[in-house]
This record gives structure tokens, sequence and C-alpha cells, in this order.
């Protein structure tokens, strides 16, 4: 494992994070005794179907081969993983771009995809488990029709890919009646859960990341998964910092690319926590830009918040300052600096910081970092006492809504 987390910063003493292993422990058990609603992504990346990963990858070089532009359809965990993959990894030349639709409700959004999709060869991925959720319904009935206008019923349904459910829904009914290529979402993995599923291996596959990498890294990352895994200190941290009347979680990155990544954690936790009265609200912030808007509060404000700070090691590319008084100085010796000044300046002000540090951003690190959120956030939620798979206020919104639609 080569994730590590760093809670020298906290305030929080050794004996308090070593107060909570039996509660970790015991948390770890439930996810891996098998007993457990939706918890098949614990034990997927060691045991995942080899035969239907190589079909996603011969689907994937088909996609590839027909378009220019992958649209993919979905919304929550239907999208956030496959678009926080795409946009931190390196992708192979040639690839078609990759664009998500059904992730608002938005007329002008959908209008300037249409407008793209009449003038580029194009697929589309459509993602859902029921086949009935708003967002994704209406954005799918949209593009369908521009995509049968424009190359012919026959010809549109070899370009439309389904992720749907196994046996039951309307995508699925859909899917069977127009003989779409189709995946299955797992029945036992939940959407904020299933990114290492088809839901986000096709997508990323087709848009040229390594899926296999991904597979590799999240897989190391589960056979570390005991009381010495970084994630240990990280739940602990975050369950003892609820404790002590931190209610935010403010997610900081340095690195644009993992933009959605936070996007995609922000989801995982809220989702999984936010719950029964309780849960940290999961906020992110992209550094230094936002210290150039929300640096005062964090160093001045209601201390209501703690930080994580995603801090990426090594970085691909550098460049070097040509002239003026930081002539010679390195883009990346800077926004080092600017990690360790601002760590030091918020600690200094009583701000727990927790650093989570990764080597560097290829697929393979990424993996671990998929694995080690998905497993720190299911262990807090349950030290919370929270079921980290269900989201009933998500339901109650949901039937709202279809009430005055109807």
């Amino acid at each position: 494992m080569d994730i590590k987390t760093d809670i020298t910063k906290t305030g929080l003493t050794r004996e308090e994070i070593q107060g909570q292993k039996q509660a970790i422990d015991d948390a770890l058990q439930r996810l891996w005794s098998g007993k457990e609603d939706f918890t098949g992504w614990v034990k997927l990346p060691l045991e995942y179907d080899k035969g239907e990963l190589e079909r996603i990858l011969n689907v994937a070089d088909i996609i590839r081969g027909q378009c220019e532009l992958l649209i993919v359809i979905g919304i929550g965990g239907s999208y956030l993983g496959a678009k926080a993959a795409i946009d931190a990894l390196d992708r192979e030349p040639g690839c078609p771009e990759v664009k998500f639709a059904g992730i608002n409700l938005s007329a002008s959004y959908h209008a300037g995809l249409l407008e793209e999709m009449q003038r580029k060869e194009v697929c589309l991925c459509v993602i859902s488990k029921s086949g009935t959720t708003v967002e994704t319904t209406a954005a799918f009935n949209i593009f369908k029709k521009v995509l049968i206008d424009k190359y012919g019923k026959e010809e549109a349904s070899a370009r439309i890919y389904a992720i749907t459910d196994a046996k039951n829904g309307a995508l699925r009914a859909e899917t069977e009646k127009e003989g779409y290529t189709s995946f299955v979402i797992p029945s036992n993995i939940g959407g904020r859960y299933s990114v290492l599923t088809p839901v986000g291996l096709l997508p990323i596959a087709a848009a040229g990341a390594d899926v296999r990498s991904l597979l590799e890294g999240a897989a190391a990352m589960a056979a570390s998964a005991d009381w010495d895994f970084h994630g240990a200190d990280y739940a602990a941290a975050r369950y003892l910092l609820l404790q002590k009347g931190k209610a935010v979680e403010a997610i900081q990155h340095y690195e644009p690319r993992l933009k959605y990544f936070v996007e995609w954690i922000k989801q995982l936790f809220g989702e999984s926590e936010g719950k029964e009265g309780t849960g940290l609200f999961p906020a992110g912030l992209e550094l230094t830009a936002d210290l150039h808007s929300m640096g005062q509060f964090l160093q001045q404000g209601s201390q209501i918040f703690f930080e994580t700070v995603l801090n990426v090691e090594q970085s691909p590319v550098d460049l070097t300052v040509p002239g003026g008084p930081l002539e010679g100085k390195t883009m990346d010796q800077l926004n080092k600096a600017a990690v360790k000044g601002v760590i030091e300046a918020h600690s200094s002000a009583g701000i727990p910081i927790i650093r989570i540090d990764i080597p560097q951003l290829n697929a393979y690190y990424y993996g671990q970092l998929i694995y080690f959120f998905e497993t720190t956030c299911a262990i807090t939620a349950m030290m919370m006492g929270v079921n980290p798979f269900d989201q009933p206020g998500v339901e109650a919104y949901k039937k709202e809504m279809k009430k005055e639609i109807s």
C-alpha cells in the first residue's frame, strides 16, 4: 500500500486513535463478512470476473472505432466515478472525448451537447439500474432520438451501450427489445461504490485510461485493509473530530485534475454518512485558487471544520519560471511550498489537518485511492452508527419531485 495518512497535526493523540481500534476492527469484520447488504465492492478488486473485464476492454475498442464523442448518460454514482477517473488519469491518444448528459436538468447544457453531437461521430452509454431516474430518462430519450435521426434506427442501436440491472427495470426491458450491447450493475453494489464495476470501467476504458492498473492498485489496497491500513487512522480521526464538534470536512487538493475526484468523495461521504442527524459535511476546495476566496475564512473564521489535504507528491511535468523575482523556481516547487505553508499557517491557528500523501497520479495509485476512500467512508459511517449503503433522504426528494412532474 502506498497511500499514506499523516494525522500529526490533528491535535489527536495516538492513544485516542488506538482507542478506536476495536470499533474499526468490528467495522472491517462486517465489511469483509459478506453478510452485509451492498458490500460486493469490498472483495471486488481481488475477485473480479476476468472474462467480464476482457469483454469491457473489447467493447471499449469497438466504441473507440465508432466515434469521436462518447456521451455517457447518468447521474450521481452513474457518472461521478467515471468523470473523476477520466479527468485525473493519462489517456491513450486518439480515443473519443467523453462528455456527460443527464447530470442536471438544464436545457441549455444539453442543447450544447446536442449541437456537438451533430458535428461528430457519436455513441451513447446510458447507465441506470432502474431506468426511471428523471434526469437520466429525460436525457436518454432526447439523445436517442437525435441518434436515430442521424444514423437510422439499426445503426443507432449499434451505437447505444446500456449498463443496467440484470433482469428488471425499464432500461433492461428496452435493452433486450432493441438489442443494445449491455453490462450489468451488480445488485450488491450501490451507485456511489460502483466505479470499479462496468459503471465506471467501460467509460474509463473507452476514454483510453488503463483500467487494468486501476484494478491492480485497488487490489493492493484491498489486500492491506487491516488495522495497519492507513485508512484506519483517517477513519478514526474523522470520527473523533466529529465527536469534538467539527461538522465540516474541507477536502483540499492542489492538482486541478483531482477536482472531480473530490466531487466523487463528496457524494461518497455525503450519502453514506449524512443521516439520523449525524455525519460530516464534505466540502471541496481547489487550492491555491480558493485561498484567494476562502483563505481568510479558513484562517480566522468559525472553526466548525477540519481540513483533509490530498497531497500529490510527484508531478509528471514541471515548468521553470524564466524571469522576475521567482526566476529559477519551478511550478512544482511553488506548489509544494504552498502545501507546506498553508498547513503550517492553518495548523498554527488551531485547525486540525489530515494530510493524505499520494505518490503520483497514475492509474495504479488512483485505484488505491478509490478503495482507500470507499473503505474509510464505510468504516466511519459504521462508527457513527448509520448504514453506509442506503440513502432514504434521496428517495424522499425523488418522491416529491415526481409529484410535481405528474
